[in-house]
């Protein structure tokens, strides 16, 4: 990770302002590797950026993410705590292409990368012209922040954290649980759009099928599934999905987690508060915004109190 003192944070944050979910995602992830351009970064495969951001955020603000979702059974809101050491965690990486065999099928596929899900949103866009965001779960968002990364004591998350993206794993994969039906066309949709970018070689009864010209829907619906495990077992930060039993009814609602869109809420957050605190300390002492950033969290802190006593 390069220099993310507060200075070059608030430039990353202002430059996301003008963005939506991949740019900001983006913009992160080159905070997390400053050294590789933004080409090499689309061609990681997705559970790399995520494990990339996962590190970013302990980085910053620490391994406790506090976390809300709402139970898709009686709407109860359930809060807890991750430890982010325990997220993106990857396996070592394989040589050439994943394979399933499903009957009369033998497949070839490629894991996706950040392009491949950026791509597949783009297919599936809306009527309004918008990338369709999370197909399949509830999105889990924070609620607060931790204390003991970079920025420790300057973090607090408050608000929903929208599911922008829309992540990879879960258009590889076919919807599941409550929302299926509402969210099957637009799953599916995605689901074609992305294996059909990451095929590598298809074979039927031993024959190959040029895999630029199958239709991915001809797939058997078992060859999917099978896909979507090897993908889940292969690259499985990819897709952060939790099971959530709630307190009230005891039913398990289904959550997904979006670190891009998590981690910029409290960037947004710490970004906002920071302001306000350069105006104060500015409007007191006459200092400038670089004087003031370069005071560590706890001397600024102190000098609020001092205000604020005065």
């Amino acid at each position: 990770m390069g220099n993310t003192g507060p200075a070059e944070l608030l430039a990353i944050w202002e430059a996301g302002l003008a963005h939506h979910g991949p740019g900001r995602a983006l913009l992160l992830h080159r905070a997390a590797r400053p050294e590789s351009a933004a080409d090499e970064l689309l061609s990681l495969p997705v559970g790399q950026r995520e494990a990339d951001l996962y590190a970013l955020r302990r980085a910053l603000f620490g391994e406790r993410m506090q976390i809300r979702a709402e139970c898709g059974a009686c709407g109860e809101a359930m809060e807890f705590d991750l430890d982010a050491r325990d997220l993106g965690v990857r396996p070592r990486e394989r040589d050439g292409p994943l394979r399933v065999e499903e009957g009369e099928w033998t497949v070839e596929f490629r894991l996706p990368t950040v392009a491949d899900l950026d791509a597949a949103a783009h297919a599936v866009a809306g009527a309004d012209g918008r990338a369709v965001a999370g197909v399949g779960g509830r999105a889990a968002s924070g609620v607060g922040g931790a204390g003991d990364g970079l920025l420790g004591e300057d973090v607090g998350v408050g608000g929903p954290v929208a599911a922008e993206g829309g992540e990879a794993a879960e258009a590889f994969m076919a919807a599941e649980g409550g929302d299926a039906a509402v969210a099957s066309t637009a799953a599916a949709r995605a689901r074609r759009a992305l294996l059909a970018r990451c095929l590598v070689s298809v074979h039927r009864a031993g024959q190959p099928v040029p895999a630029d010209r199958l239709p991915v829907a001809e797939l058997p619906e078992p060859v999917q599934r099978k896909l979507a495990e090897a993908a889940e077992r292969a690259d499985p930060a990819a897709d952060v999905t939790l099971n959530v039993a709630c307190p009230e009814c005891g039913e398990a609602t289904r959550a997904e987690l979006d670190i891009a869109s998590y981690l910029w809420a409290e960037l947004d957050h710490w970004a906002r508060d920071l302001l306000l605190d350069v105006h104060l300390l500015a409007t007191a002492y006459g200092w400038s915004e670089p004087q003031i950033l370069a005071l560590s969290p706890l001397r600024r802190r102190y000098y609020l109190e001092l205000c604020a006593d005065g």
